[in-house]
């Protein structure tokens, strides 16, 4: 009686290189910063848009993410 071994191969996450990460990590990078200004900073003085109409539409966001506004 003989018995053949059965080998299961392991299956190792294949590596991404830095050069092709590092364009997406710095677009996702200024794409935080962007929602992060228009969060936390766009009224009054530092304002890009003129008008309430950028602060009216994050406003619940601001206060969830612990920002003053008024």
């Amino acid at each position: 009686m003989t018995t053949a071994a059965h080998f299961v191969p392991i299956s190792r996450p294949a590596a991404i290189p830095l050069r092709e990460a590092l364009p997406w990590v710095v677009f996702a990078g200024l794409l935080f910063l962007l929602a992060l200004y228009f969060v936390g900073a766009e009224e009054g003085a530092t304002s890009i848009v003129k008008g309430m109409y950028v602060h009216e539409f994050v406003h619940d966001g601001r206060h969830l993410l612990g920002f003053p506004c008024h």
